[in-house]
């Protein structure tokens, strides 16, 4: 699987993870839910870097900070709810 450059924006309410590959953005975007959890809700790749593995990439790279946080995901995005369900090892993070 290739690897991605991502960067998190965070804000007071929510934030984003990107990515800039070839020229296109792909986000993941994010609402807090209070402090200790956030929702996942919106995946966006665009078609041009499909196949690539770039959104798996968002959905690791959220889960890993989550768990660094202490923070629980809820994965409204089904992209990203998809993901979490086919990988086992990244459940512990779910609310």
């Amino acid at each position: 699987m290739e690897t991605f450059e991502i960067r998190k924006e965070d804000g007071e309410t929510g934030g984003r993870y990107v990515t800039v590959v070839d020229g296109h953005e792909a986000e993941m975007t994010y609402s807090k839910a209070g402090t200790s959890r956030i929702i996942i809700d919106h995946t966006g790749v665009p078609k041009a870097l499909g196949g690539r593995g770039v959104g798996v990439a968002l959905v690791q790279r959220a889960v890993e900070d989550a768990r660094a946080a202490g923070l629980k995901i809820i994965p409204l995005c089904p992209f990203a709810k998809a993901q979490i369900e086919k990988h086992k090892e990244w459940q512990d993070v779910l609310a």
